[in-house]
């Protein structure tokens, strides 16, 4: 869900006052999208959600020195970010990317529903390649650029470099996704699948 920004400061500035409704807005506006983000950082479904919690815990104490010239999602994203970095300091990851689930339409049929699901599977396995190939800065420029659609000017802001080295990141990942796929015969074969 994406909130106003008119509204976000509104609900931060109720949740500064302790009103737990407002404070259950904004974790409600942003819970999904930071959890998604975390589960394909980490492959991890648990670690996800112990990072995602502490990071709202960890904002909701300190939103008095949430600077309002940037977006709160951008806040967010940097605590559950340093939180996961902490995680993996300790533990390797591992992606898990059948947690992420589909929701299908509901006049599909058995057939359509097994060759779609079929397919979403070999496209989370191609996903999973392609993003395994990366280091960890490119794999959070391509999921902040294309899973939680933030753009490269606040991507920037988020990692403190400049947009032009972003987009650079962004478009050397892609390549190396691109050659991580294209070097297995059977992931490539895949790949024809899905895109066909």
């Amino acid at each position: 869900m994406i909130m106003q920004r008119s509204t976000e400061r509104e609900l931060i500035r109720l949740a500064k006052g302790g009103d737990g409704h407002a404070m259950e807005e904004l974790i409600r506006a942003h819970q999904e999208a930071l959890f998604a983000f975390i589960l394909r950082m980490s492959g991890r479904p648990h670690l996800a959600e112990d990072i995602v919690q502490e990071a709202f815990v960890r904002v909701l104490k300190n939103l008095d020195r949430f600077d309002p010239r940037y977006r709160f999602s951008t806040w967010l994203f940097t605590i559950a970010k340093r939180l996961y970095v902490n995680a993996v300091q300790k533990q390797r990851p591992n992606y898990d990317t059948d947690t992420v689930g589909i929701q299908e339409g509901k006049s599909q049929t058995p057939a359509r529903l097994s060759a779609r699901s079929e397919t979403m599977k070999n496209m989370q396995d191609l996903l999973d390649v392609a993003l395994d190939g990366l280091n960890e800065q490119q794999r959070e420029i391509v999921l902040l650029f294309h899973q939680q659609n933030w753009p490269i000017v606040e991507i920037a802001e988020h990692l403190d470099m400049p947009e032009g080295t972003v987009k650079s990141h962004l478009h050397r990942a892609r390549k190396r996704m691109r050659r991580s796929i294209s070097a297995d015969s059977v992931l490539h074969a895949r790949a024809q699948e899905v895109w066909a």
